[in-house]
């Protein structure tokens, strides 16, 4: 492992490389990234960063995410199979068409979608400022919000909206149980409840705390006091413990009975032998049609405008 993690480093610095791991990431590629954060941060470092090469330790929707934004760089991903059910929730020709049935409204569509949906978007949205950019249209906005049903309808609650929402959803997210959190809370009644936005309604109203992965970690840094039941992708867990050792912190189960948490597949796709041969071997490369891209990187410069201007 120490080999593998020198020889990692030692390409890296070699070929002017970053490496940007998100939360949902194993411990040991957290641990060797350049930079680890939830979308928003990950698409603001690819912005800025002036290495050659990006390798993006996430799933292929963030790729494509630094590609656009990067056209002139080198975007590497470990394992191309890393996709994302959310984004496989939502095709490109299907949503270009249900934005077509529905003239005059604003398409704002999560960060987690190809490029080609971006195409036909308007403004891109986090969990972290999902929020705040919808808050930033007038009250009488007609908007589409896609993929994620789960998201969309926590967006309509918290802001009165009646945003249309297309009907997609991450596996994960809509397979934590409401009954084994019911059960987990009886076993530890002082523990607070931490859950993303992507989660069921029904999990949402069991939740202390409601909100993005960067925010969910920032509020256990601030109370490393309490006990928490974690209702995203385990992952987390690692920052979260790394930053808070003294802090007991929970994985909320899913539905499935003989799993103790609740993990990513395609997330965990990636692996430090995948992340050297990648360096290595500069593949596998993202690529994106030029055209889309055109097309895609407007809203997601929208994004990041918005989100420097509300200090997120």
């Amino acid at each position: 492992m120490n080999e593998l993690i020198k020889a990692i480093n030692e390409l890296k610095k070699e070929k002017n490389a970053i490496i940007l791991g998100h939360y949902y990431q194993k411990g040991e590629i957290q641990d060797i990234a350049d930079y680890v954060g939830d979308s928003l941060a990950l698409a603001q470092w690819a912005a800025k960063t002036e290495a050659d090469i990006i390798v993006m330790c996430g799933v292929h929707f963030m790729g494509e995410t630094a590609k656009v934004l990067c056209p002139d760089k080198k975007v590497l991903v470990p394992d191309m199979a890393a996709g994302c059910s959310l984004a496989d929730s939502c095709p490109a020709d299907q949503f270009a068409q249900f934005v077509k049935e529905h003239p005059g409204y604003t398409v704002i569509s999560y960060v987690n979608t190809t490029a080609a949906v971006k195409a036909v978007t308007d403004v891109v949205v986090t969990s972290t400022n999902a929020k705040q950019i919808v808050e930033s249209f007038p009250k009488d906005e007609k908007i589409i919000f896609g993929p994620d049903r789960n998201l969309g309808n926590y967006i309509n609650s918290v802001t009165n909206r009646n945003m249309l929402l297309w009907n997609g959803a991450c596996h994960v997210h809509e397979q934590f149980s409401v009954e084994k959190i019911v059960e987990l809370k009886t076993q530890h009644p002082e523990a607070l409840v931490l859950a993303h936005p992507e989660c069921k309604s029904t999990v949402l109203k069991l939740a202390d705390v409601v909100g993005s992965t960067a925010a969910l970690l920032k509020y256990a840094v601030n109370h490393p006091e309490n006990t928490y039941i974690v209702a995203t992708e385990s992952g987390i867990l690692h920052e979260m413990q790394k930053k808070c050792p003294q802090t007991t912190f929970i994985p909320a189960p899913p539905n499935d009975s003989t799993c103790g948490c609740n993990e990513c597949s395609f997330m965990r796709l990636n692996t430090l032998e995948k992340l050297y041969e990648c360096l290595k071997n500069e593949s596998p490369e993202i690529t994106v049609d030029p055209e889309v891209a055109k097309k895609a990187v407007k809203p997601i410069q929208r994004m990041l405008e918005i989100s420097a201007k509300l200090g997120l």
